[in-house]
């Protein structure tokens, strides 16, 4: 099963997708796959949160700031991807050699696309964790807003393609894709993402 949860900051969105992993493992194999690279001490304290988090739920952390699919999950596993957001900066900005990245001169949520594939056709379960960035109103100069416009193409497809989708909001979790909701929500999202191209 494909999951996708979003959320704004602190919105609670990683409790909720690591609750969903553990239950879709059901004691069997779960993986951590952290993209984050760690900077300064905001985001020493952040690993650290998020560590508190996990303890004792049994996960095995892999760290993979590029090249998820690279990552090696046991076939049975339970991966849960934290996430999307950082994924796509260090694809898009990272300074890792030319070696740890695939693709070159191709937009990188292309390759974000086919490496979450690969990683998937690995395993049982993918909980991915991303970011909901899109709706400040502010205004960013042309890198940043390179970077949304990616992220929003990666979101779009991948919701397209996971059988749940989840945002959640203040700690509460709101069912966005379920099971018979998935042509409607197709459909949201297709007109979602043309209107987006019409913005570009």
């Amino acid at each position: 099963m494909l999951i996708l949860v979003t959320g704004g900051s602190g919105s609670g969105k990683s409790a909720f997708a690591e609750q969903k992993a553990v239950s879709l493992a059901a004691g069997g194999e779960l993986v951590y796959l952290a993209t984050m690279q760690v900077y300064g001490e905001e985001g020493k304290k952040k690993v650290e949160r998020h560590r508190q988090l996990r303890r004792g739920k049994g996960f095995e952390t892999i760290e993979r700031p590029v090249r998820v699919d690279r990552a090696e999950p046991g076939e049975d596993a339970t991966v849960l991807l934290e996430c999307m957001s950082n994924l796509m900066a260090n694809e898009m900005f990272s300074p890792d050699p030319p070696e740890e990245k695939e693709g070159d001169g191709e937009e990188a949520w292309r390759r974000i696309l086919r490496q979450i594939e690969a990683l998937y056709s690995k395993c049982r379960h993918l909980v991915i964790v991303t970011g909901e960035v899109f709706s400040d109103g502010a205004a960013y100069e042309e890198g940043t807003l390179d970077y949304i416009r990616q992220l929003g193409e990666v979101n779009c497809r991948l919701g397209r393609k996971a059988e749940e989708v989840w945002e959640v909001v203040y700690g509460i979790p709101l069912s966005l894709k379920k099971g018979g909701e998935q042509e409607k929500i197709r459909q949201i999202c297709r007109q979602n993402c043309e209107m987006q191209e019409d913005q570009t």
